[in-house]
């Protein structure tokens, strides 16, 4: 028997390793999709073993009974384990988003869903833990039993799914998030979630220490939730004076001509040259999104920041400003290279093209760098709930 239970935790590093594999960015992805498909069938083959088994329901019901049943199968000797690691095997693979090892539980042992520790659930121990592919799934699964009973559990300390989703993440969790603001937005993102997934009276709810999910997500998130203004505010600061900069000198650049005018018909003298041309639009453009980028930040450093805005209004707005001033600096470099092409003749302006790649390649490089928190703050704006991120990445 101890053969069994020391087999019994092989499917939690299988299963996660099956799931690591489909968000992983590794250049090793033919040797990672080879080990999530042996680590499946290693996790098939165990379940399949513990599934000999048969469930002994109370004959005075048909439905299966929380509390009053018994398995017959090596599936018990996982629950032995709970002295040592605490949880059952499919509250494990809960709590660190396993999905493949849940789905594979819940159809081999359809009353795992009674599955507690310290009352704490499967849906509970998502919830607390952030999972939301888990929590997703147990929404739409048709394996649940009691699906009423399953998402109305309350904890040992009374905690709702709404409680626990209203508690602040862990720093585990938190931290590879890049900002506070991304944080932030995070936190309220998932607890509406969750919120909208559950009935009304979900909110009014009190917990033993008598307090409601809008009182613990008030309490336990004030201090990332002043550190998110403060972040929000310096950045905007330092946008808004490097917008305002381009939007002077882009305006000096617009009304001055490269190589001046004609006397006689006052047109410019490059007018019939694609530099020129260049050279006009991209001051316009330069002008008009540094101004842009210059209203949206001072609109965000002036606003007041309640929580709801972080889901939607003042990521989206930051983005919008972020955007326009990538633009204005990309513009006033484009203005500058083909005005000064036009200053120059012969050879030189051979040699001021390799000054200007090198410019962009530079420019590029340091825009690809800090591209990756761009891009964080895109998908976390538009998703509805920000996309799960493994421990192994932090």
């Amino acid at each position: 028997m101890p053969e069994v239970h020391q087999a019994s935790c092989i499917p939690s590093t299988a299963g996660y390793h099956i799931s690591n594999a489909r968000f992983k960015p590794d250049k090793k992805a033919k040797r990672e999709k080879r080990d999530a498909h042996m680590s499946l069938q290693i996790l098939n083959k165990l379940l399949e073993r513990a599934a000999r088994c048969t469930y002994e329901m109370s004959p005075k019901n048909d439905k299966a009974d929380p509390y009053n049943y018994s398995v017959h199968s090596e599936y018990r000797y996982f629950e032995r384990g709970q002295e040592a690691w605490g949880m059952t095997p499919i509250l494990v693979a809960s709590r660190n988003g396993i999905v493949e090892m849940v789905e594979k539980i819940l159809q081999l042992f359809p009353l795992a869903i009674y599955d507690t520790d310290n009352d704490s659930n499967i849906v509970l121990k998502a919830v607390e833990n952030r999972q939301s592919h888990i929590y997703d799934f147990l929404l739409n699964s048709s394996l649940l039993l009691d699906r009423e009973v399953s998402f109305h559990a309350v904890d040992h300390d009374w905690n709702n799914a709404l409680h626990l989703a209203g508690k602040l993440a862990g720093d585990c969790h938190l931290q590879h998030i890049p900002t506070s603001m991304l944080q932030m937005q995070w936190e309220v993102k998932w607890y509406q979630y969750v919120q909208n997934s559950l009935p009304p009276h979900f909110v009014v709810q009190k917990n033993r220490d008598r307090r409601t999910p809008d009182e613990i997500f008030q309490i336990q998130h004030q201090k990332l939730e002043d550190e998110s203004k403060q972040w929000l505010n310096s950045t905007s600061n330092s946008c808004s004076f490097i917008a305002a900069l381009i939007a002077t000198v882009a305006f000096a650049s617009s009304a001055s001509i490269p190589g001046g005018v004609k006397q006689d018909t006052g047109e410019p003298v490059f007018e019939n040259h694609l530099a020129f041309s260049i050279f006009a639009m991209a001051s316009l453009v330069a002008l008009c999104c540094s101004v842009i980028s210059l209203f949206i930040f001072l609109a965000i450093f002036i606003s007041k920041h309640q929580d709801k805005d972080f889901t939607t209004n003042l990521p989206r707005n930051f983005l919008f400003g972020l955007t326009s001033l990538f633009i204005s600096m990309a513009a006033m470099l484009t203005c500058f290279c083909s005005g000064n092409f036009l200053m120059l003749k012969g050879q030189l302006k051979y040699a001021a093209i390799l000054v200007y790649a090198l410019t962009g390649l530079i420019m590029a490089y340091f825009v690809l760098k800090h591209f990756p928190l761009f891009i964080d703050l895109l998908k976390a704006t538009f998703r509805k709930v920000p996309e799960r991120i493994y421990k192994e990445y932090l």
